[in-house]
């Protein structure tokens, strides 16, 4: 078991540190950041009112996820957050006509969907104190 949960811990790293990056690179510009989502999304049927305000916090959910999954902490809660996150980005992306993007989500969403099926193998420290807290049957 030492293999395959040291495998796990291997596993949330890339995936964790990019989410952290993606909201590091964007919090301290969040003003450009936001500008060009809305600018992005101008010529969609997506309602500029919706586009805004999720721009302005999906760096932060970003950073959060990442660092969550980078401490191992409720990993199969955390990882069904992040496919919903990434299905959000996936429709925004299509809505644009942004196949690359889609693409690129895809991989994210179902990196995201094993690191859930494997959740089992997750061995932090956080997670193993946090276990007698969690209320939700299988999360």
């Amino acid at each position: 078991m030492q293999k395959e949960t040291t495998a796990y811990t291997l596993a949330r790293l890339p995936i964790a540190v990019s989410f952290i990056g993606h909201g590091i690179v964007r919090i301290p510009k969040i003003n450009q950041f936001s500008e060009g989502m809305v600018q992005g999304f101008s010529e969609t049927v997506l309602p500029l009112y919706i586009v805004e305000p999720f721009s302005i916090v999906l760096p932060f959910i970003e950073f959060l996820l990442g660092l969550t999954l980078l401490l191992g902490l409720r990993i199969k809660l955390i990882s069904m957050a992040g496919t919903i996150l990434i299905c959000i980005l996936i429709f925004g992306s299509s809505l644009q006509g942004n196949w690359s993007a889609v693409g690129t989500q895809m991989f994210y969403g179902l990196y995201l969907t094993g690191l859930f099926l494997f959740a089992d193998y997750n061995n932090s420290f956080l997670e193993k104190i946090n276990r007698p807290l969690s209320n939700i049957k299988g999360l």
